[in-house]
């Protein structure tokens, strides 16, 4: 016999806990080798966590809606096998940490234990290490920690709860205890009283609705996107430039090729990959268009990911990422658009699929919009949206005289972080990537 520890497993580069949302197993019932055990959610997407071993579940560490720290051990399965690899467990325990700071400096994150309640007993209140991050880079006390009111499973604090309270503090709104209170010692918590002059309006929660109404819960995808907008509101001062260009080209050439090509590669040839082949070229051209913001620093990423946003069945929006799409050619990018697509609507994208994207097209004209004023998907600084394909009647100038003619017109919008990209940059890639589209050979191959 031995036991074996089944792991949180590492879900892409920034996701540092996860969420378990059901267990398939139960202590007592015996599990294949890669058999799902548990599903799990992140930020950025739901995944299966498969068996690592064949024997039968010995115990289950944490219950459904427990956030918990990648790399901890989350089940045991007990295995009949005596030279099965004996994994020991990662335990997250209330002893100091040491963060890695981006000066490579090592910040200590203080115990758990630092403040003690009242009563002189430990508090033993579990912090994951996002919170624990969060609140050394804040400079964030743990005397200051046990203070804020968790909103998680059983009053843990959350990564909401503490960038709230930063939030706060910043604004003037919560004082930051003197010097840390590094050492142990009795913090006095005052109770905080619910404000009943009503002019605390966040406090003061809608519970009764007049008229004829439903009232229907955010699922849990649609309250992170919503948390997701807020936060890039507050992060980039949005400014959005609007062009429109002439595709005509385009879609006829689409049209004349788009049986073959199915037949060719067995994959569908849509406009996705045709506008992500014209941002590519314009991001080689104007690369300060593919970077995020650190502080004061600029990275401009020498990758290009892009994003495409997708619609679930549910309504809910989704953003899986081609990596080095600049690598890819049409047909290969063909491909990619439509696996993840497929992946997408049908819950089978993996956490890494939504990860490390440098620059994000929305095409708001799939449902009959002719333009949009997209929010930045953070950390990038930029995102573009495409609008429905529509004939009009336009003005042709040619060397011998103008003239009107029916043509594929289309609206192009583009949101940027003005502290990094200024009205210059912004509309010039802009007008670029309208050129791109305009100036599209009909005669190529694919």
């Amino acid at each position: 016999m031995a036991i074996v520890d089944l792991i949180m497993p590492k879900l892409g580069e920034s996701i540092m806990e996860a969420t378990i949302l059901k267990w398939h197993k139960q202590p007592g019932d015996a599990v294949k080798m890669d058999e799902t055990v548990l599903d799990i959610a992140t930020d950025k997407v739901d995944s299966e966590v498969p068996s690592t071993a064949a024997g039968v579940i010995d115990a289950i560490l944490f219950n459904v809606n427990d956030v918990v720290p990648i790399g901890a051990a989350i089940a045991r399965i007990r295995t009949a096998d005596a030279d099965a690899p004996v994994a020991n467990p990662v335990v997250v325990t209330p002893v100091a940490q040491a963060v890695q700071a981006p000066a490579q400096e090592a910040v200590v994150v203080e115990t758990i234990q630092t403040a003690k309640p009242a009563n002189g007993g430990s508090t033993n209140r579990f912090y994951s290490p996002l919170v624990l991050n969060i609140a050394a880079s804040e400079g964030v006390s743990m005397a200051e920690l046990e203070a804020i009111p968790g909103t998680g499973n059983e009053s843990r604090v959350t990564k909401k709860d503490i960038l709230q309270y930063v939030s706060t503090r910043k604004a003037g709104g919560a004082k930051s205890i003197p010097g840390g209170q590094r050492d142990p010692m009795v913090i006095p918590i005052a109770k905080v009283q619910p404000d009943t002059s009503g002019t605390n309006t966040t406090a003061n929660a809608i519970t009764t609705y007049t008229g004829n109404v439903e009232v229907i819960e955010m699922d849990r995808m649609r309250k992170l996107i919503a948390d997701h907008m807020v936060r890039s509101k507050h992060t980039s001062p949005h400014v959005t430039s609007f062009t429109e260009a002439d595709v005509t080209n385009l879609v006829m050439w689409r049209d004349k090729v788009k049986k073959d090509f199915e037949k060719r590669e067995s994959t569908k040839i849509t406009f996705t990959p045709l506008f992500i082949e014209a941002i590519v070229r314009c991001i080689k051209k104007f690369p300060l268009i593919n970077c995020s913001l650190d502080g004061d620093k600029i990275i401009v990423k020498k990758d290009i990911n892009i994003g495409m946003a997708t619609a679930l069945p549910s309504g809910n929006l989704i953003v899986p990422v081609i990596k080095n799409a600049d690598q890819l050619n049409l047909v290969g990018l063909a491909r990619q658009v439509n696996s993840l697509a497929d992946n997408a609507r049908n819950g089978k994208l993996k956490a890494d699929d939504t990860t490390g994207g440098t620059f994000t097209l929305t095409n708001v004209g799939t449902f009959g919009s002719l333009m949009g004023t997209p929010i930045i998907n953070q950390p990038q600084v930029a995102i573009l949206a495409v609008g429905a394909i529509k004939k009009r009647p336009v003005v042709i100038e040619t060397p011998h005289g103008d003239s009107i003619a029916i043509r594929h017109m289309m609206y192009l919008s583009m949101s940027y972080d003005h502290r990094i990209v200024d009205g210059s940059l912004g509309a010039t890639f802009l007008t670029a990537v309208a050129k791109e589209l305009e100036h599209f050979n009909g005669e190529r191959e694919y």
